[in-house]
């Protein structure tokens, strides 16, 4: 591995590099020069060997805090990969069947006309429960059970199983809590237990307060400002979602932001608090790892069987969606590769998180990828970052 530190302009980029994958380097350095990168890491496995792992930036812009080695990172939604492993984990071992109804494990859920949502449902953003129909408080949805009690109480606002709409936020509660039900642990220290800690990985829902220090810090996208006359201009699918985005009451601002105020992502309280769909705190390094132990062995140990993977990727929800207003994607808790998400191949699956970070497997090229970064983008056609590093590390294989 190359481990010499490469200095591009202002930014130094540190690491490791194998022969034969410099060019992700290259590609990574040029996300600061030219596509608003402020601090980030990268890491790639390939057939159980770790290829690139590299970082730089800053990961405090205001406290001028260089990003090491070690740095962690909050990743969004990009959590819901996490998630959807301790599930079919669980299935694996035969005791969770993603195909029975939630009311089996979870008996309250049955109310509001649910008696049939099966935990698939849940996993594939089939079940209707895109939002929270109460009012919580941050304090309380991180508390857990007011959060879980009112999506056990409430209908779901579509026929379950017959469309589905992104479940942003409640996919945490909802499949964490099955996996709490079966488990008996909650879903951050089944985690722990049972995947993070087997594979020596530095990824938490739910961090413990002597790793916040490590934690870079979040820096907002910039916001967009429209003019009538840009949104006029724009195809009508595209215009849709962006007056979706800046209205409160929308079902989409509704599941992006299910508690009023907002969670503040920046905070400790959100850090050690459990968000199984949004709030995993981790190193690329490990997500990338995490990723290729589910498609091959990584220093003799796989997580997920060939078997478990290829059920996990049938395709479920696949077309419009009801809450994102674009086409989407979905197997059993995993984006799939589709036209608008392509990932490396056609067998890909993972996850991408608000702002950027994204995190897959491949099992035809034996890949585990993860970036992560600080600087959030709003890229309604995609993130320009971890898109470039793709297509590179393609070059590479």
């Amino acid at each position: 591995m190359d481990r010499e530190v490469e200095v591009t302009g202002e930014v130094v980029v540190k690491g490791e590099v194998a022969p034969g994958f410099e060019v992700l380097r290259d590609v990574f350095a040029a996300n600061f020069s030219a596509r608003g990168d402020v601090g980030a890491a990268f890491c790639a496995y390939v057939k159980g060997r770790k290829v690139v792992d590299i970082w730089g930036g800053l990961a405090d812009r205001g406290g001028g805090v260089e990003w090491a080695a070690d740095t962690l990172t909050l990743v969004f939604s990009t959590t819901k990969g996490a998630t959807a492993v301790c599930a079919h984990l669980l299935a694996e071992r035969r005791e969770l069947d993603l195909d029975a109804p939630v009311r089996d494990y979870w008996p309250e859920f049955a109310a509001g006309g649910k008696d049939e949502v099966t935990v698939r449902h849940l996993l594939s953003h089939r079940a209707g429960l895109p939002t929270l129909d109460v009012s919580l408080t941050p304090e309380e949805a991180l508390a857990w059970d007011p959060a879980v009690e009112a999506l056990a109480a409430q209908a779901p606002a579509w026929a379950p199983g017959t469309r589905h709409g992104y479940h942003a936020v409640t996919y945490g509660w909802l499949v964490g809590e099955v996996i709490r039900r079966v488990s008996g642990r909650s879903p951050g220290r089944y985690l722990a237990e049972e995947v993070a800690g087997p594979l020596g990985l530095e990824l938490w829902v739910g961090l413990p307060e002597s790793e916040e220090r490590r934690v870079s810090k979040l820096i907002p996208a910039p916001a967009v400002s429209l003019s009538a006359d840009e949104l006029a201009s724009m195809p009508d699918g595209q215009a849709e979602r962006l007056r979706a985005m800046a209205a409160p009451d929308s079902l989409t601002m509704r599941a992006l932001n299910p508690t009023s105020p907002p969670f503040s992502f920046n905070s400790r309280a959100v850090h050690a608090g459990e968000l199984p769909a949004a709030n995993a705190i981790a190193t690329a390094r490990s997500l990338a790892k995490l990723y290729a132990a589910t498609v091959g062995e990584v220093h003799g140990q796989r997580i997920l069987s060939p078997g478990t993977v290829a059920a996990a990727t049938v395709v479920q929800s696949d077309g419009p969606d009801d809450v994102l207003l674009v086409p989407t994607r979905f197997g059993s808790g995993f984006m799939l590769a589709s036209p608008t998400s392509p990932l490396l191949g056609e067998s890909s699956f993972g996850h991408s998180g608000a702002g950027g970070s994204l995190a897959f497997a491949d099992p035809d090229a034996e890949v585990g990828f993860a970036y992560v970064m600080n600087q959030m983008q709003q890229n309604l056609a995609g993130d320009p970052r971890p898109a470039a590093l793709v297509d590179a590390l393609r070059t590479c294989l």
